[in-house]
């Protein structure tokens, strides 16, 4: 009682409310910039059990805005940081931990036993792919996305007093295609938004627990940091989406089902190829970036005018692709696709420089 005092003696929130809590079962998927604060004040308010999706390790670059883990964790896995000092934080609280990348194989076994998912990814194939599972389990799904000084909102396949539910792809029906939208990594992020964005979705699943006040159902708020202006914009089911009724429905959410023109490689397999004197790398992220890599071995020709690169004759009959995460280099892939066809071998880094950063010998 004394733990969860100041919450208790709310107006409209009381016992019943912090026992809906204690018996709830929350997932977040993504424990990084968005899921940090979420997990932070879900676990504090007493969510009985929580459960934490997340298959990658920390970076040195995540510690500015995933306020869960310090320098000492870098290069450990986020899932066991995370729970290590949410436990610290309240041990009453149940932590089940998921480290692998969620995908069309584990996603509807994953989500199955909880009450409410969140979606603090930050790529589109696992928001589609999350989306549908939970469309599909009939799951509400609360739903948040960040860039540079802005942040979204929502919540999605929960009923209105209409009985009318919506869902991401009515959103956003068509995934866009790789690399057309840039992640935080390559746009940029202010540390302070997936926090300010992460509370408040933190607060939409409490709201949905619990009951009380006004959860964003069918709405999506827009957060501007620069302005502190924010607006809802209402979403209205499209006739165009049919929920999968299998994990078979998953193939086009899945990049793992897509049929590529190209090859995705790791960097074993780059280093190999990097020994054939046919053989051109090319890293195609924008000059500012860091690290830099020796311009003796990578040849830098920026996404923003690959284009006007790749309308020139490259000699070499190996062409690998590389950038800070693999998105746009898959994109940079598909162009190289459409001009050369199957004459040449064209090849994308999978996960990029990030992934892969002790396998580069850096300048800067």
């Amino acid at each position: 009682m004394e733990r969860y005092q100041r919450q208790l003696i709310l107006k409209g929130f009381g016992l019943e409310a912090q026992e809906r809590l204690a018996q709830a079962k929350v997932l977040v998927i993504g424990a990084g910039g968005l899921g940090c604060p979420a997990l932070q004040y879900l676990v504090a308010a007493g969510v009985g059990c929580v459960g934490i999706a997340d298959h990658d390790v920390v970076e040195l670059s995540n510690l500015q805005r995933q306020v869960l883990y310090t320098s000492a964790d870098v290069g450990t896995l986020k899932v066991e940081n995370a729970a290590k000092r949410l436990q610290q934080m309240n041990p009453e609280v149940k932590l089940l931990l998921y480290p692998v990348a969620v995908d069309k194989e584990n996603i509807l076994e994953t989500i199955s036993s909880y009450d409410v998912i969140f979606d603090g990814t930050d790529n589109f194939e696992s928001r589609y792919l999350i989306n549908d599972a939970c469309t599909m389990l009939n799951k509400p799904l609360v739903f948040a996305a960040v860039s540079g000084f802005e942040g979204q909102l929502a919540v999605f396949n929960v009923e209105d007093e209409l009985g009318i539910k919506t869902n991401y792809r009515d959103l956003f029906p068509v995934p866009p295609d790789a690399g057309e939208i840039p992640n935080c990594a390559e746009n940029g992020i202010l540390g302070v938004i997936p926090g300010i964005i992460g509370t408040m979705a933190a607060g939409e699943i409490i709201k949905l627990i619990t009951g009380i006040g006004n959860p964003l159902i069918n709405k999506l708020l827009h957060y501007n940091l620069l302005t502190q202006e924010q607006y809802e914009m209402n979403i209205t089911p499209s006739n165009e989406y049919e929920p999968p009724i299998s994990s078979a429905g998953f193939m086009n959410s899945d990049p793992e089902n897509l049929t590529h023109s190209f090859t995705e490689i790791d960097a074993a397999q780059m280093n190999e190829l990097r020994k054939n004197p046919s053989t051109i790398i090319i890293d195609v992220r924008e000059r500012h970036e860091f690290p830099k890599l020796d311009s003796g071995i990578y040849q830098q020709v920026p996404i923003s005018v690959f284009e006007t690169f790749a309308s020139a004759e490259i000699d070499a009959k190996n062409i690998v692709l590389i950038c800070q995460h693999g998105i746009r280099s898959v994109a940079a892939a598909e162009l190289l696709h459409q001009k050369y066809g199957e004459t040449k071998k064209i090849y994308s880094l999978k996960g990029g420089i990030s992934k892969w950063r002790s396998h580069f010998n850096h300048t800067t």
